[in-house]
């Protein structure tokens, strides 16, 4: 919503609003200027300061004497004339009857008496005594020519504090420390920008993950969304060839480039195969390797035992990936959440949920969704055009393999380590990317037990004694090869 609209509300019919943001002095100050002309006088409210104007206006001479919601209520209610109320923070006495039937008392009369009542907090759950009486609204957060003034505000500030210092910056560190700051309300778009100045004087790359990770804080979604703290590059990933090159292609686009083109936003990827082929590491690649944030969406975190809470969840997470844009949204083992159910009415409000803002959202919110068992998810979510390509993650070839123990050796300082690398390839035939990890983490404790290096001997005494999951579930791995054959794009 923009602020035209409350200005709309405030001039329509609907008595009580219900205006729902973090940044309450904003919200007095726009509530204060759109007053003008449409109200004789208006009035804020708090239960630590009791009644006093918003704006220019008389006091009252005992304005504390109305700080409880019910003595300002009754003293409300004696009012004429066209007057302009802003309770704020009232939602903690929303259900208690009595200030409940007071306001619906207030609502009522409200039209004739030609008055408007506000509750102002950050979030209101309004009783159903009072929905149709009331309308739900917010204020517009700043775009971005409003927050490179705040930006340019706060450095001029932290300049005069620092005897006319200059700040070191350039145009490229600075469009893109204001795209990070899109998605906030003002007062934390101050309190970031000028986080970022002060530490060393100056707006550097250096600053934005510290940034990024702060914006994500103030969101307080923590439990349904995560914040990866840890990305990877492409150098980390063996194989993935195919997706390597797919990305390659696609990273201008995603980094900003050519928004003015015909070019249709990129969607997504769907990554399936078998557990432990590198579909995690992956998608932590995607986002290191277009420095983007990564968020990762817990899909068992979202149920929720009352009805609407689980799509609730779903909602404010997808909001949240929009206000981070741009980002990678990750949503692991997606069929956990999606799988085909008849009797699972939640699961499938998810999906509604899911594909309607697949379809229609606009931000750069990069999805990449892993699935281990890609029979379990509803056809419509893999029809053509929700993502932008399938890949299918198989058992690592002879030459990813090899490059496999290259990185788990060179990642525990064992890279000088000579061994036969056919012999190894040839003992870890179907094995994944992660069984090959833990053959390489099994021959180093071996080995420490012994008080002795690392040996070829022992990685291979470690393959041989691991069983694969494509030789204890053949028939299963198999049966996805089989199905991906002619369905996917191989990674």
């Amino acid at each position: 919503m923009n602020n035209n609209d409350l200005a709309l509300m405030l001039k329509g019919r609907t008595p009580l609003i219900a205006l729902e943001t973090y940044d309450e002095l904003k919200a007095l100050e726009l509530l204060a200027k759109l007053r003008r002309g449409n109200f004789g006088s208006a009035w804020k409210w708090s239960i630590t300061e009791g009644l006093a104007p918003l704006g220019f206006g008389v006091e009252l001479k005992n304005p504390e004497d109305y700080c409880e919601p019910e003595a300002v209520l009754r003293h409300i209610r004696k009012e004429q004339g066209a007057q302009l109320f802003v309770l704020c923070d009232i939602h903690p006495f929303l259900d208690e009857p009595k200030i409940v039937r007071f306001l619906k008392d207030l609502a009522l009369h409200a039209r004739d008496k030609k008055q408007k009542f506000v509750l102002l907090s950050h979030s209101l759950d309004i009783p159903p005594e009072l929905r149709r009486l009331s309308a739900k609204a917010s204020i517009s957060l700043p775009g971005k020519d409003e927050i490179l003034a705040i930006v340019r505000e706060e450095a001029r500030r932290w300049q005069e504090k620092n005897r006319g210092l200059k700040i070191k910056t350039d145009t490229a560190t600075l469009d893109k420390l204001v795209a990070n700051l899109l998605g906030l309300a003002h007062q934390d778009v101050r309190s970031l920008a000028y986080g970022a100045i002060a530490d060393d004087g100056a707006i550097t790359e250096s600053d934005l993950p510290g940034l990024t990770k702060a914006k994500f804080a103030l969101m307080d979604m923590e439990g349904v969304l995560h914040f990866e703290y840890s990305t990877k590059h492409l150098s980390d990933v063996a194989g993935f060839d195919n997706l390597k090159a797919w990305l390659a292609s696609r990273e201008a686009a995603m980094a900003g480039f050519g928004e003015e083109s015909h070019l249709d936003p990129l969607k997504g990827l769907l990554l399936f195969g078998v557990q432990g082929g590198g579909k995690s590491l992956a998608a932590k690649a995607i986002a290191g390797m277009w420095s983007l944030p990564l968020l990762r969406l817990d899909m068992a975190a979202l149920f929720n035992k009352y009805i609407g809470e689980t799509e609730k969840n779903l909602r404010e997470a997808l909001k949240l990936a929009d206000l981070m844009s741009p980002c990678v949204l990750w949503v692991d083992e997606i069929e956990k959440g999606l799988a085909q159910d008849q009797e699972n009415a939640t699961g499938k409000r998810i999906l509604g949920t899911l594909l309607t803002w697949m379809a229609e959202r606009k931000t750069k919110v990069f999805l990449v969704a892993t699935s281990n068992d890609i029979s379990q998810l509803p056809p419509e979510l893999m029809r053509k055009g929700r993502f932008d390509e399938i890949f299918f993650v198989d058992l690592p070839d002879a030459e990813t393999r090899v490059a496999i123990f290259d990185i788990h050796l060179r990642k525990r300082g064992l890279e000088n380590l000579q061994f036969d690398r056919q012999r190894l390839v040839d003992l870890s035939e179907g094995f994944t990317g992660a069984e090959i990890e833990q053959a390489v983490v099994s021959a180093m404790y071996s080995a420490a037990a012994e008080a002795n290096e690392v040996s070829e001997e022992g990685l291979a005494m470690a393959l041989q004694q691991t069983q694969p999951l494509s030789v204890l579930h053949a028939e299963r791995v198999q049966g996805l090869r089989d199905w991906a054959a002619d369905r996917s794009v191989k990674a």
